[in-house]
């Protein structure tokens, strides 16, 4: 049986109308999903940004209804959507159905939009062609304009009716398409995030958002634009003070191109907590950068290396900045504005313009300049924070190759870490890792255990404690990079100047489970807490994923006998204790505190500690990191009031541990 798949003339054929975005929607918004759901409302609230930018109109209001529905009403001067003579069609087809139409094209004559975030005529029509309904109401000219979209089509045409007030404007209302889009549900932090970006770089315009599925009413109005939101995210916690400074010019991608106008303005702050740096073009957020990011990178740093050298602070040998170094203390925000813009695609993430890349490069170099010089004391400070930015990422690069290097060829770990006893199988997710607490209970444990699946890696006395530790003194010690060898799997350094130098490897993890196993006493469960506290500073994800186990060891064993037999029970709390104590004849039973690991008998250790039908695992899975981190601190930490009060208070939950003998 043959297919006929003939490939010939008529095989080849094109979407028209609305099918052009509705079956290939990506092509226009990016994405088919939530990402292109959220930029074409973008698109609609661009065009409002415009009017307003060009002096028409100073509010934007926007609303999402209960229904899912969206609405963007402006003040501006009202879309043309009458009769056009010169294109001999009316307007309303043009911009809303379609494609590549609008009245952006001569914004570099400054015929009708200078600074324009539309500029290829397709965010209205796009987005009325993915909707399920698109409603129009525009005033101008006297008269009220309407228009209704289904689906892409128009129903009824456009209706005119004259009013009276000198209203002017348009309000857009539109549900976008279940059957366009797989998800159609804006979170409201996307609501949120994109209006407050818009008027922090539309300095003057006020945003209103209600959000009718939250009861939610939200203003946003910057005054003072970037400077504005910097000044915020600043904190008041900067080592230098909010400055802005700004410039305009004009100037050629390449010599055969056309000229046109550029302004930028630059705002920042050097803060040694807060680190955020943000770009804008033609105030569309550049997610991705490009032009900008390049021209902030390279300039920055090369005018922040010439000011280091002019003060002579590098040593002798000593690497220059890096951008790196620069960025983990610096909060800035740039935003341009060009005549011409050469977009990577539609949605606006990055443009490549090379002279924008030139202008904003020498207007950072020259501003720049000025700035170290009128702000000497502030200038100084910034220097030596970045060059102890760049000393700690120098520093944790070390390490980082050092640890690599002492875990480098652990294949044969038997012979490289002592002591250290290994099971028999190889099948990662049968093996268990019991790290035990001492040479004596390396004994009992290796005796007891089932050597098929169960290796055993002792601990002598308390190890470093690795919250209070810097990695230079935590990697010289050998327990630890012992235990770390027979994990496998490497170690995570996170730091705020080293977020990209872990050598960890979840993948390349030995065993299923990592099981801590200390007496049940006062020092075995602060051995236990060294224990923890290593893994989580060195290997949180360990612990995250669920690999990591405390195995309880009990604190009493009961020993029945009568006549005909003898009976042996273990109690792991007093609570225990006492209930095994209800079921036996308190006058027959021996009862002895369990004794330390290595004192115990092989046959004891398999059926209490070690037998996975009998035993007892906790598994250490933190639901809040920041409260483990909190609970390490106050264990280990410095804080010896916050510990007092915390045994003062909790003490009576650690009796168990006790030897009340």
């Amino acid at each position: 049986m043959t297919k006929n798949n003939a490939y010939d003339n008529n095989s080849i054929s094109s979407l028209k109308g609305a099918d052009r975005v509705r079956k290939r929607p990506a092509v226009i918004f990016g994405s088919d999903g939530l990402e292109g759901c959220e930029h074409s409302f973008f698109e609609i609230l661009s065009n409002s940004i415009d009017e307003s930018r060009e002096g028409h109109g100073d509010r934007i209001e926007i609303v999402r209804f209960r229904d899912g529905s969206i609405q963007v009403e402006d003040y501006g001067r009202g879309i043309p959507l009458d009769y056009n003579d010169k294109e001999g069609r009316y307007n309303w087809e043009l911009v809303y159905c379609e494609l590549y139409a609008g009245g952006k094209y001569n914004n570099n004559s400054g015929e009708n939009y200078e600074f324009s975030l539309g500029l290829n005529g397709l965010g209205a029509c796009a987005t009325q062609y993915a909707s399920e309904y698109f409603d129009v109401q525009v005033f101008r000219d006297g008269q009220k304009f309407s228009l209704h979209f289904e689906k892409g089509e128009n129903i009824g045409g456009l209706h005119k009716e004259p009013i009276r007030t000198k209203r002017t404007g348009t309000i857009q209302k539109w549900k976008p398409d279940r059957d366009v889009f797989t998800e159609i549900s804006i979170p409201l932090e996307s609501f949120l995030q994109m209006i407050k970006r818009q008027a922090v770089v539309n300095s003057g315009v006020t945003f209103h958002f209600v959000d009718e599925t939250t009861k939610g009413d939200y203003t946003f109005f910057y005054p003072e634009g970037i400077l504005g939101y910097v000044t915020e995210l600043d904190e008041e916690k900067g080592m230098s003070k909010p400055f802005l400074f700004e410039g305009a010019g004009k100037g050629k991608d390449r010599d055969d191109k056309p000229e046109y106008k550029v302004r930028s303005q630059i705002a920042f702050s050097f803060n040694n907590e807060i680190n955020i740096i943000e770009y804008y073009h033609n105030s569309s957020y550049l997610e991705h950068g490009g032009a900008p990011d390049k021209a902030v990178r390279n300039a920055l740093t090369a005018e922040i290396d010439r000011q280091i050298r002019l003060r002579d602070k590098y040593k002798a040998g000593e690497s220059k900045v890096t951008f790196q170094d620069i960025a983990d203390s610096l909060i800035l925000v740039a935003s341009s504005f060009s005549t011409q813009t050469s977009y990577e695609n539609q949605t606006k993430k990055a443009i490549s313009n090379r002279f924008v890349q030139e202008f904003m490069s020498d207007l950072i170099r020259q501003k720049m300049e000025i700035w170290f010089i009128e702000n000497k004391p502030d200038a100084d400070k910034v220097i030596e924070q970045l060059l102890i930015n760049k000393r700690s990422r120098e520093n944790a690069e070390k390490t980082r190759l050092n640890v690599k290097k002492k875990l480098m060829g652990t294949i044969d770990i038997n012979n490289r870490v002592k002591k250290f006893v290994d099971c028999r199988t190889k099948e990662v997710n049968k093996r268990e890792l019991y790290i035990v607490e001492g040479d004596s209970a390396l004994g009992s444990c290796k005796m007891g255990r089932d050597a098929e699946f169960q290796a055993i890696m002792p601990v002598r006395g308390k190890i470093l404690n690795c919250l209070k530790s810097d990695y230079d003194v935590i990697f010289k010690n050998d327990i630890i990079v012992d235990l770390i060898k027979v994990l496998g799997c490497g170690v995570e350094i996170k730091t705020k100047h080293n977020k990209d130098l872990s050598s960890f490897d979840a993948e390349m993890l030995r065993w299923n489970k990592i099981i801590i196993c200390t007496d049940a006493d006062v020092d075995g469960y602060q051995i236990r807490t060294l224990i923890l506290a290593m893994l989580y500073r060195l290997t949180p994800t360990l612990i995250d994923i669920g690999k990591v186990f405390i195995a309880e060891s009990p604190l009493f064993e009961i020993t029945y006998r009568n006549k005909k037999s003898e009976e042996t029970y273990f109690a792991y709390t007093e609570k225990e204790k006492s209930e095994i104590l209800t079921r036996v004849p308190p006058d027959s039973c021996t009862i002895q505190r369990s004794k330390g690991l290595g004192e115990n008998e092989p046959e004891m250790m398999w059926l209490t500690t070690m037998n996975p039908a009998t035993r007892r695992l906790i598994r250490v899975m933190p639901s809040d990191v920041t409260e483990t981190a909190d609970t390490f601190d106050l264990l280990l930490g410095d804080n010896l009031a916050g510990r007092k009060a915390h045994i003062e208070q909790n003490g009576h939950l650690y009796l168990d541990l006790l030897d009340i003998g």
